[in-house]
């Protein structure tokens, strides 16, 4: 069903990725459902604890007043979400909430600002924010937009674990949605990251309109990378009042399911996470993704500018499920 890459392997050297085609990808997603579950949790316990999952905290350092349109995003100065926006958070607030998040039981801290990309005065700022939270013993990730060579050069150097920037949805279905920048933008601040050192969180968002295969082929184009993101988020649309897409149909659960299983089985390594819209998930809909190969949530009653599940209510559910926290450092 794969192709290998062309080249030859050492020992020395990783194995070549596989090559998925859209062909291969789409018939594993209209499998019958239980074979599809089945498969990726058998593959996700060659790789993963099963009853493990990665607590990740969200923190907006820099709320609203971006210049790009996405259409589901309530920080952008194209819609009328009724927003405010707000400067950069001063250093020691961020680091100050890190530590509660870290008390409480995360393990990775992602910090987001509202950008199309930061600009030079900034980064010493960021730069400062990674330094500090990394001195907690936390993960660090980082959402700034694109970025240009020389910057993430710099996010590499302070020691940043991650830097997320989600390439959304499908090429073919990308100006639906955007229309500001380029689906070849994201992939190239992609590629300045992995070469400054920094892992890769890089997903989509789904429910936005697009159909099945967008989904797919937004999954092919993150498992043919010349690396797998480390980190695959997969968020259910918010639909947010004043954005475009505050009217969409919310996706079918099932078809949820399966984009967490399909990502599982193509990305097997991967922490892949169940991020945006949990508050409209029942417990049901979330054990089956987690049971589908998702291993990693954001903890907190709130995620950006959007809603989230409150940390009792997420405790409450791991039990039922006799799911614990990871531990730092552990995969």
């Amino acid at each position: 069903m794969l192709e290998l890459r062309d080249g030859t392997t050492s020992m020395s050297a990783p194995a070549a990725l596989p090559v998925w085609t859209r062909e291969a990808a789409w018939s594993l997603y209209r499998m019958p459902f239980n074979d599809l579950l089945f498969k990726a949790q058998s593959v996700h316990r060659q790789h993963f604890d099963p009853n493990r999952v990665q607590l990740s905290k969200l923190l907006n350092i820099k709320t609203g007043g971006c210049p790009e349109d996405c259409g589901y995003c309530s920080q952008s100065t194209h819609h009328e979400s009724g927003l405010k926006a707000s400067k950069l958070m001063e250093v020691e607030r961020v680091v100050a909430e890190a530590r509660k998040a870290r008390d409480a039981g995360a393990t990775r801290y992602c910090m987001g600002a509202a950008w199309r990309g930061p600009k030079d005065r900034d980064m010493d700022a960021v730069v400062a924010m990674v330094e500090g939270v990394k001195a907690l013993g936390m993960e660090t990730c980082m959402t700034l937009g694109m970025l240009e060579r020389g910057q993430a050069a710099r996010l590499g150097e302070a020691g940043l674990d991650y830097y997320n920037h989600n390439i959304d949805t499908s090429e073919r279905y990308y100006g639906e949605i955007i229309s500001t920048h380029s689906f070849a933008d994201r992939l190239q601040t992609l590629a300045y990251v992995r070469e400054s050192g920094v892992k890769v969180c890089c997903g989509g968002i789904v429910g936005m309109g697009e159909g099945a295969i967008d989904r797919v082929d937004m999954l092919v184009t993150l498992a043919n990378l010349p690396e797998h993101p480390e980190s695959v988020p997969i968020n259910m649309l918010i639909p947010i009042p004043g954005t475009p897409l505050a009217k969409a149909e919310p996706i079918d659960p099932i078809a949820f399911a399966r984009t967490i299983a399909l990502a599982r089985i193509m990305m097997p390594k991967s922490c892949v996470r169940l991020s945006a819209g949990r508050t409209a998930m029942t417990d049901e809909m979330q054990a089956l993704c987690l049971f589908a190969g998702a291993n990693s949530i954001f903890v907190g009653d709130t995620l950006l500018t959007a809603g989230n599940p409150g940390e009792d209510h997420d405790a409450a559910l791991f039990r039922r499920l006799g799911i614990k926290a990871m531990e730092l450092g552990v995969v």
